[in-house]
């Protein structure tokens, strides 16, 4: 049909199919895995003990999850492992137990004598085997990487943040629950390779022929998907770090072919860490360590095992994201990635739907490490760059319960939004306070957005509701309207949620610079400048429209 001969009920029809089309759906699937249903109440995970032993060759892995559990009375217990993977057997206190699978989750009924109140700490092993998912574009489409490096090594790591940890082993893959006393993680390889985890290593034993295990151990909280092996032919060197609570060990584990170039390019991490102890407070894993991986992607903020792709370049592979060029004067992925083991790896989000509290607090790490080394005009240059990436598709809060992530504004949008409340505390001690009170009373824990928000606003002593509300749950951009008539400047705010009231930063004409306070309805006040224009300060995320 010609396009010209469309008639405007056909484009009506097409509109009304287009949203019934694109509205997002949900299955039976995504509320298991994303709710907090009937089969994951009464327990809690206390540790995961995970062995596991990958066929490089054939891409497929074998293993053991012993998880440790807290039991307050469950009878039936929801575990994720994604398809294909297969659980073998489950068994607890030397009695094997029956299972069904429904999808990605298996069902367990416990049995009577196990379901014993005077033994809440309980013990399961969970036997498992598979082809994991092999990921099509890690870190953002991920799975398993199976590579090799240029020496034509074995190279295999996983990324598997939003696609759940239960991509390759058994857990319970929600970030409400984190292992409180940590994990274990046994890496068997050829003993040709090394294996990197989380934490610290404890020991290295051989074992059968040609093989060996790694064992790693991790003693805080920490997330399912940070629970990552790192598989290659690795070299090591360390330092120490003398910081806000004593000395961190400082580990990096890279390819041996770039041992030169990761001692001179990897000085970003320590002064990463001056800087956001500054901003953040101490370092949140000193028990566990700090660590940068090579990794075969990118990078990921994997707890106390950050993995690193960057190619050894400054900026986001060798490009600044805020087009500035502040950002080409330190690594993205050394910055932003560590960066998350304050907002992310500490403090966690319990649904993926408010995973800005990851992102927006850590993409605004970037900025805080820029006023730390370069000054406060780079940094506010450097946010203020950022904008260009925003698109405004879809409010920055996801879905809740189906384990869905809102629009990926939650970076530059998300960090502009907290350059902008900083405006308004109007103290940058206050601010710094604000952020290092934060990581203290949120140290180590599981949050959701109304905590983060009810306490910055508590703390501030300013509410900042209907800010977070404009900001994280529309995709409008506010918008000034104003007008100049008989010596007075009106003013109010469009296109903003009810009740918004902002206040913002002005300059008239060639005056000081003032605060005014908009609402939704014209305000005004006197003007003595004989130039009528108006500029709002730029570090607010604004719009601004003059009417006759």
């Amino acid at each position: 049909m010609n396009k010209t001969h469309i008639t405007p009920f056909l484009i009506i029809c097409f509109l009304m199919l287009s949203n019934c089309v694109f509205a997002q759906q949900y299955s039976h699937q995504d509320t298991l895995r994303g709710s907090i249903g009937v089969g994951r109440l009464k327990w809690n995970v206390l540790h995961y003990n995970l062995t596991i032993k990958p066929d490089i060759v054939n891409q497929t892995i074998e293993g053991l999850n012993v998880m440790t559990i807290q039991d307050s009375g469950m009878t039936t217990m929801q575990l994720d492992l994604q398809e294909p993977m297969q659980i073998d057997s489950i068994i607890v206190n030397q009695q094997q137990l029956s299972f069904s699978r429904e999808g990605n989750v298996y069902w367990i009924n416990f049995i009577p004598t196990i379901q014993n109140a005077m033994y809440p700490q309980k013990k399961i092993e969970i036997y498992f085997h598979g082809r994991p998912r092999k990921a099509k574009q890690a870190p953002w489409d991920g799975g398993w990487v199976w590579s090799y490096d240029k020496q034509k090594n074995p190279w295999v790591s996983v990324a598997c943040q939003g696609l759940g940890a239960s991509v390759w082993f058994p857990c319970k893959d929600s970030q409400a629950d984190e292992p409180d006393n940590g994990s274990t993680l046994n890496i068997i390889v050829p003993d040709t390779l090394q294996a990197i985890g989380n934490g610290r290593l404890t020991s290295i034993k051989k074992i059968d022929n040609q093989l060996a295990v790694y064992t790693w151990e991790v003693t805080s909280p920490i997330n399912n998907y940070d629970i990552i092996p790192y598989i290659g032919k690795y070299t090591h060197f360390s330092e120490k770090y003398n910081g806000l609570k004593g000395n961190l060990d400082m580990d990096y584990w890279v390819l041996n072919d770039n041992l030169e170039k990761a001692k001179i390019h990897f000085t970003d991490a320590k002064k990463l860490v001056t800087a956001l102890e500054y901003w953040f407070g101490p370092y949140p894993f000193y028990d566990d360590g700090y660590k940068l991986v090579e990794a075969p992607y990118l990078g990921m903020e994997h707890q106390s095992a950050v993995a690193y792709g960057n190619g050894y370049l400054k900026g986001y592979m060798g490009s600044d994201r805020s087009g500035t060029g502040h950002g080409m004067k330190w690594d993205f992925i050394i910055v932003h990635e560590s960066g998350h083991e304050w907002f992310g790896n500490s403090i966690t989000s319990k649904d993926i739907a408010d995973m800005w509290v990851h992102e927006s607090f850590t993409n605004y790490s970037e900025v805080l490490f820029t006023e730390y080394y370069y000054g406060k005009k780079a940094s506010n240059e450097y946010v203020i760059g950022l904008r260009r990436n925003i698109s405004n598709d879809v409010p920055i809060i996801g879905d809740y319960g189906v384990n869905h992530e809102g629009s990926g504004d939650m970076y530059d949008k998300g960090a502009n939004m907290i350059h902008a409340i900083r405006q308004i505390i109007d103290n940058n001690q206050k601010f710094r306070n604000l952020l290092n009170d934060m990581s203290k009373d949120f140290y180590h824990q599981t949050v959701t957005t109304f905590q983060i928000e009810n306490y910055m606003s508590k703390k501030s002593g300013i509410d900042f509701s209907k800010v977070f509300n404009q900001y994280l749950r529309t995709t409008k951009i506010p918008q000034l309207t104003y007008q100049f008539r008989n010596g007075k400047l009106f003013y109010k705010w469009e296109n903003v949620v009810d009740g918004f009231d902002m206040p913002v930063k002005i300059t008239i004409g060639n005056n000081k610079e003032k605060w005014i306070y908009p609402k939704t309805v014209f305000k005004s006040t006197k003007i003595k400048s004989v130039e009528k224009t108006l500029k709002v300060n730029a570090s607010f995320y604004v719009v601004t429209k003059q009417i006759n």
